[in-house]
């Protein structure tokens, strides 16, 4: 707590002033954090003072601040071993206090460490302070600042990324809040961009990137691989599934999952922590999503879909996403839908996934009533976020293994009697017709996105995994 405090004297975050009239001052309170290495060991304690309000006018307006998409750091991860970069990470020791604020806020003094002179006086901030909402939007003002008067430039698309070119070399940097990756093809280039910000904020400098948002990430000459084993670890004893008795597949053929109005606490939390390992497991996904649909009001049929899923997870802890060094950077989509698989309402499930060359990168299934308007727009993002790493693509494929998407995007005509498809094929046939999108044929044996559409035998589920 004196570190914290003795930082914000340093960085003049506060001014202490009489209270003002009219406003009421936000209050604040001490949070505690272990922050752990990919070991599970505490590396870091930290003390943070907590500015805590949620009333109207002080801290609700504009509070927006970039952060990261999963997908973002998944395709960091596969260019990085692509291009052979050595990823590092930093952590800033106190971001937001770094951060200037516009609006006029005030904070009670720290309790514990009241003035005895003026205990009944303010805090005026001068800078951000953890807990209100301009904090964030502060912090990432302050570092986007930095970073582009440094020579950066920041993606057109992704605000989060941040690029160096000189010379012929690159130096990447993404951002997550105050937790900063960064490499490139240059040693020099990537050991100059740590001292500047060693010298312009107090940083953390944890070396190699190992442990990230929980993903363990293993980079060896061959390429990387990105696993939440010990989540998955975690979560089974949690619930008691560490001796459970392993299962080859996350769910049943014939699984039939219908509403139901009694529900279970536990139950919830129990679909609500697999959440998490989805993203690095994409095998799970479909089975995951499937039971969410019900976590509002599960039945013992949910309960033994969710059982199962974690005894599959008991099978395959180990399973993760690999990265190959070898891989090259095309862009390519795969598109699948079971049409009317849902037994209540027979609205079908939507399955995605995009790959980077070899390396998969995004993915999703859904209950919707329009895949092609959510694949492609996807295709599209990663078409605009990839361009800002240099890499320029033409038409991207987008691999189907029903003719009925062709056969609408390549037909200039749609009668009235197919309004219903409008939205979807007007928004799929115009970025066919523009060149962006390639639509190729399939066979339904080598749809990847079969395995996020529904439960499949086992054969099948491995050959696709």
């Amino acid at each position: 707590m004196h570190e914290e405090l003795e930082n914000y004297e340093r960085n003049h975050v506060w001014d202490l002033v009489e209270p003002p009239p009219n406003r009421r001052p936000i209050g604040t309170k001490w949070v505690f954090k272990n922050k752990r290495g990919e070991d599970g060991m505490v590396v870091r304690n930290k003390a943070r003072l907590l500015g805590v309000s949620s009333k109207e006018g002080i801290d609700y307006e504009e509070t927006f601040a970039p952060v990261a998409r999963l997908e973002a750091i998944r395709i960091l991860l596969a260019f990085a071993a692509s291009k052979g970069f050595k990823l590092q990470q930093m952590d800033v020791k106190s971001a937001f206090p770094n951060g200037f604020i516009e609006e006029e806020v005030y904070v009670r003094q720290p309790p514990g460490f009241e003035s005895a002179r003026f205990p009944d006086r303010v805090y005026k901030l001068r800078k951000a302070l953890y807990g209100p909402k301009q904090a964030p939007r502060a912090w990432y003002a302050r570092l986007k600042s930095f970073l582009l008067k440094s020579g950066f430039v920041m993606g057109s698309v992704d605000k989060t990324l941040f690029l160096l070119s000189r010379g012929g070399d690159t130096t990447i940097v993404r951002i997550y809040v105050d937790d900063i990756i960064f490499g490139g093809s240059s040693h020099a280039l990537v050991s100059s961009f740590a001292e500047q910000m060693s010298n312009e904020f107090e940083m953390s400098l944890m070396g190699e990137l190992r442990f990230f948002l929980g993903l363990r990430i293993k980079k060896g000459p061959e390429g990387t691989f990105v696993h939440q084993a010990k989540y998955t670890r975690d979560i089974l004893k949690k619930f008691d599934m560490g001796d459970s008795k392993p299962m080859t597949t996350p769910m049943s053929t014939n699984t039939a999952l219908d509403a139901d109005e009694d529900g279970e606490a536990e139950f919830r939390g129990m679909i609500g922590s697999l959440r998490v390992p989805t993203a690095t497991g994409p095998d799970i996904r479909f089975a995951v999503c499937l039971c969410a649909r019900y976590r509002a009001s599960p039945r013992t049929s949910h309960r033994q879909a969710v059982k199962r899923i974690f005894r599959y997870l008991k099978f395959t802890p180990e399973l993760g996403l690999w990265y190959s060094s070898g891989s090259s950077l095309f862009l390519r989509g795969f598109s699948d839908a079971d049409h009317a698989g849902c037994r209540i309402d027979r609205k079908s499930t939507s399955g995605t996934c995009q790959l980077l060359g070899t390396s998969l990168v995004s993915w999703s299934s859904r209950k919707q009533a329009s895949v092609s308007l959510s694949t492609t727009k996807r295709l599209l993002w990663m078409k605009a976020t990839l361009s800002d790493f240099g890499l320029r693509f033409g038409k991207i494929p987008l691999l189907v293994d029903s003719t009925s998407a062709i056969s609408v995007a390549k037909n200039p005509v749609l009668h009235s009697r197919t309004k219903h498809i409008d939205v979807r094929f007007y928004f799929l046939r115009d970025h066919y017709e523009k060149g962006d999108i390639d639509l190729v044929h399939v066979a339904s044996e080598n749809q990847l996105a079969d395995i996020f559409t529904k439960p499949l035998e086992f054969g099948a589920f491995v050959r696709l995994r």
